[in-house]
């Protein structure tokens, strides 16, 4: 889920941005960027983008360390996940192992054994993963709707997070195949 709030943190402004005759206001915003966008903030919320980046009073300089820590208020945009929570999203990779999903920001895992309620062969030369009896298939790009099973976040590397996700329940699957199920 997306959410906008508006937020207030410290970004640190090093001692090379600070020059007589500059304003820092005109770094707060490349600086914001790279200190809070692409990240996990602490409740688990990865923040896509900010801006309208705001300086708050004056900024504190640390003895020993020569930069501002300035006070900024900002709006973000975030995305959320919840366990048991059902996403849509878009197969990005097939592996042996099974396939990830983009959903939002970020890939979460889908295991061959929570594809479907049978076996399923996994082609990699087509990049498919294939039902033994039904002959529903996954393959890149493939929408999918899902529901996450396990959320275990890395604030400091988000790419190493891992989110499990199951289509094994009713309602669940490529859209192809729930298109298919409605019908019958």
């Amino acid at each position: 889920m997306y959410t906008l709030e508006i937020r207030e943190d410290t970004i640190r402004i090093p001692a090379e941005y600070i020059r007589e005759g500059h304003s820092l206001s005109q770094h707060v915003d490349q600086l914001a960027h790279s200190a809070f966008e692409g990240r996990f903030d602490d409740d688990g919320n990865f923040i896509l983008v900010t801006f309208d980046h705001e300086m708050l009073g004056r900024g504190r300089i640390i003895h020993g360390d020569g930069a501002i820590y300035q006070r900024v208020r900002f709006k973000a945009v975030l995305f959320h996940m919840d366990s048991n929570e059902v996403v849509d999203g878009a197969v990005s990779e097939v592996h042996e192992f099974g396939a990830f999903v983009q959903i939002g920001p970020v890939e979460a895992l889908l295991h061959k054994s929570q594809i479907l309620d049978e076996q399923v062969n996994i082609n990699m030369a087509q990049g498919r993963i294939e039902g033994a009896r039904s002959g529903r298939f996954l393959e890149l790009g493939s929408p999918v709707r899902a529901r996450i099973v396990t959320i275990s976040l890395n604030p400091h590397d988000p790419r190493s997070s891992k989110i499990g996700l199951t289509c094994k329940q009713t309602g669940l699957g490529a859209h192809d195949w729930l298109s298919e199920d409605r019908e019958e």
